[in-house]
């Protein structure tokens, strides 16, 4: 039997604004081996953004942008009909931004992630994906993408020249077509530490995990996602990463 690839942890940080603190930002990358750093425009700000890069340049954590829609009122989980060419170049910009300061901290951003309901809907909003696409290409042909596996994201960036690394969530239930469960839904985010932790080895060996409707599904990300902002973050990825060490999977950065 070959040995177990490796997965990568990944994390939504940086998403405080002003004096508004969300999440244990530095508990986090204690664990973690990429952060997922919000660039501005659902959460974030330049000051937020430098200190998150210093903290994960300081411990080698690889840094991402994780871009999203111009709403930071609705913390970037409210759709909104943007314009394709709007968006491209709201991707740039995100992605720019946290680039410099990454810069200045003495790292560089190495991916990009979308956000939210940006990230949602570009599982099969093909317009949008496709401008998601251009804006990362703009901002950085070779910087890799991360987002849900079989979605028209993933696909467009692959056929565009860029990494496409597929992804799962250790705190959300998914559909039975390997989509997130509804926030607005009962049971979408996932809070009992050692079910997320079992079900992350059954993800990252290959095994098939449960689904809302108790069906099988296959995922077998590149890397798993912990959310910043879920009660209980530090110790619920603290838990995954020693399950998967436990079970004989590499933790490793994907880039």
């Amino acid at each position: 039997m070959s040995a177990p690839r490796a997965v990568d942890l990944n994390a939504d940080l940086g998403e405080g604004f002003g004096r508004w603190e969300l999440g244990d930002d530095e508990g986090l990358l204690d664990v973690v081996t990429s952060a997922n750093v919000a660039c501005g425009f659902h959460a974030g700000d330049p000051s937020t953004m430098r200190r998150v890069c210093e903290s994960a340049a300081a411990r080698g954590v690889v840094i991402g942008a994780q871009v999203g829609y111009r709403d930071l009122v609705g913390f970037g989980r409210r759709f909104l009909d943007v314009e394709a060419a709007d968006l491209t170049q709201d991707v740039v910009y995100q992605v720019g931004a946290l680039q410099a300061l990454a810069h200045a901290a003495g790292s560089a951003v190495r991916y990009v992630k979308p956000h939210g309901a940006l990230y949602n809907a570009i599982v099969t909003h093909e317009e949008q994906a496709a401008a998601v696409v251009r804006g990362v290409l703009d901002a950085g042909p070779d910087l890799a993408v991360v987002g849900l596996p079989g979605s028209a994201f993933l696909r467009i960036a692959a056929a565009a020249g860029l990494r496409a690394v597929p992804e799962a969530f250790a705190d959300r239930a998914y559909t039975a077509a390997g989509e997130l469960v509804s926030r607005r839904l009962p049971g979408a985010v996932l809070h009992d530490v050692e079910q997320i932790a079992a079900r992350c080895v059954a993800m990252a060996t290959g095994q098939p995990v449960e689904d809302v409707d108790g069906g099988q599904l296959h995922l077998e990300p590149l890397s798993l996602c912990v959310h910043g902002d879920t009660a209980g973050a530090v110790q619920i990825a603290g838990a995954v990463r020693r399950a998967l060490a436990e079970a004989g999977v590499p933790v490793a950065p994907f880039c």
